[in-house]
C-alpha cells in the first residue's frame, strides 16, 4: 500500500522549513558537525568501490567512513569522516561541482582528489560514439548537452588534466583547495599520482 502524505506534514524534515529558521546559525552547526576536508570524486563502477577507504589510508590523517556522531536521544548529528565521496561515472570532474559547492558552503573543504581507474567502462566508447548512437536509437541531439571532453576517457592523464583544470578554473572551487587528480588500479589498490595542483601531501 502507498500513502500519499501531505506535503506540509514532510516539511518538517526541511531545516528551512522550521519556525525561527535562521540560516546563518544552521550554516554553522553543519560546519561544527562533520570535519569534511576532503572531496573524492570517483567512478560509480563497484570495482572502484574501495577508492576513499584505500585513499584514507595513503592520507593518514584523512577518516574514512568515520563513526557517525549520536546526540541524546540516538539521533545522527554527524559523523568523524573527513573524506565526502562523490560518486559518478567514470569520475568525471563536471558532474560534481554542485556537491563541491555545496560541500564548501556547508562544511569548508581543502582538498579535491579527482580519481579515474583502469578498464573503465568510460574508456569504452568515445564521445562521438555515445552521441551518434543517441542520435540513432533514441531519436536526440546530445552535442550541445555535454562537452565532449567530459563523455569518455581516451587517455587516462588527459582526462585527469582536463577534469583538474576545469575545476581549478571553476568560480564554485575556492582558490585555496588543493586538488589533484590520481589514477586508481582497481586489481592492486594502488594509486598514481598523474596531476597535482598545490596538492603535494
Amino acid at each position: 500500500m502507498t500513502v500519499t502524505p501531505d506535503p506540509t506534514e514532510l516539511d518538517r524534515f526541511v531545516y528551512s522549513q522550521q519556525p525561527g529558521y535562521d540560516e546563518t546559525a544552521t550554516r554553522a552547526t553543519f560546519t561544527n558537525a562533520v570535519p569534511l576536508r576532503t572531496i573524492v570524486i570517483y567512478c560509480y563502477d563497484p570495482r572502484a568501490a574501495a577508492i576513499p577507504t584505500e585513499l584514507a589510508k595513503l592520507w593518514p590523517d584523512e577518516t574514512y567512513p568515520g563513526e557517525l556522531i549520536l546526540d541524546g536521544h540516538g539521533n545522527k548529528i554527524g559523523s568523524t569522516a573527513t573524506i565526502f565521496p562523490i560518486v559518478v561515472a567514470g569520475g568525471r570532474a563536471v558532474d560534481a561541482l554542485r556537491s563541491i559547492t555545496i560541500g564548501h558552503h556547508l562544511f569548508g573543504l581543502q582538498n579535491i582528489a579527482v580519481v579515474h581507474h583502469t578498464n573503465c567502462g568510460t574508456s569504452s566508447f568515445t564521445a562521438r560514439g555515445l552521441l551518434d548512437a543517441y542520435r540513432s536509437e533514441q531519436g536526440v541531439d546530445l552535442s550541445d548537452t555535454y562537452g565532449p571532453d567530459s563523455l569518455a576517457i581516451g587517455h587516462l592523464d588527459a582526462s585527469l588534466s582536463y577534469d583538474v583544470d576545469l575545476l581549478r578554473k571553476s568560480p564554485a572551487v575556492p582558490a585555496a583547495v588543493k586538488i589533484v587528480g590520481l589514477l586508481f588500479d582497481i586489481d592492486r589498490n594502488e594509486f598514481t599520482t598523474l596531476v597535482a595542483d598545490d596538492a603535494t601531501r
